[in-house]
């Protein structure tokens, strides 16, 4: 009698060429996870998260700001101090572990450019304890008039941001164009953060522009 069908040796020979042909495919699938996975975990890091917190307060706040009215500053413990200027340097850069921007809260207006205006707040970008600080608060005008007392002190805040963690070094540069120590404008940041899931280190670099001139 005849019988339809199969045989064993035909099934599992099937059996076989079918995981030949799946298996490229399921590396393919694999691969493909393990990339979107870490792919996930680096746009999610603490380090990168804190980065772009930087970045963007910095340019943000930087692009509102008084461009002849702004301060770096060298830190050591708690005290805030100008950088040493070379009077015969004019191109010198000077270098600090703060910055200090002045700026409009409001759109600018005509009352604001009179030779007597003042910007109305601060904003303080500084290192404490391995954390980026941001503090933001009052200006009164003038170099004492805002995040740093005459005896180099910060004043108490209208609020303090952390914006990074585990900041290992930054430093703050800008070009002189006065022999007083007066710059351009133009603030660079570098800075840099320790990832503590790997162990790396991350680098930011950011520059911000002071585009606003009060008094005109």
């Amino acid at each position: 009698m005849k019988r339809n069908g199969f045989t064993l040796i035909e099934v599992m020979a099937a059996i076989a060429l079918s995981c030949i042909v799946m298996l490229p495919v399921a590396m393919l699938i694999q691969s493909g996870y393990k990339s979107w996975n870490q792919a996930y975990k680096t746009a999610n890091a603490d380090s990168q998260l804190d980065s772009i917190a930087t970045t963007t307060s910095f340019g943000s706040i930087g692009r509102k700001s008084n461009k002849n009215d702004y301060y770096v500053y060298r830190v050591a413990g708690s005290t805030f101090t100008a950088p040493p200027v070379n009077q015969l340097d004019p191109d010198e850069i000077l270098a600090g572990q703060a910055v200090e921007f002045r700026y409009w809260s409001t759109d600018l207006t005509a009352a604001m450019l009179t030779p007597t205006s003042v910007a109305d707040k601060y904003a303080l970008f500084y290192l404490d304890n391995g954390q980026l600080k941001l503090d933001l608060g009052t200006s009164t005008g003038g170099p004492t008039g805002g995040a740093i007392n005459a005896a180099g002190h910060r004043v108490t805040p209208v609020s303090t941001t952390i914006l990074a963690r585990n900041v290992a070094s930054i430093a703050f540069t800008h070009t002189k164009k006065t022999p007083a120590g007066g710059g351009w404008g133009c603030v660079r940041m570098n800075l840099t953060i320790n990832d503590p899931a790997d162990n790396k280190s991350k680098t930011v670099i950011a520059a911000t522009y002071l585009r606003n001139v009060w008094p005109q």
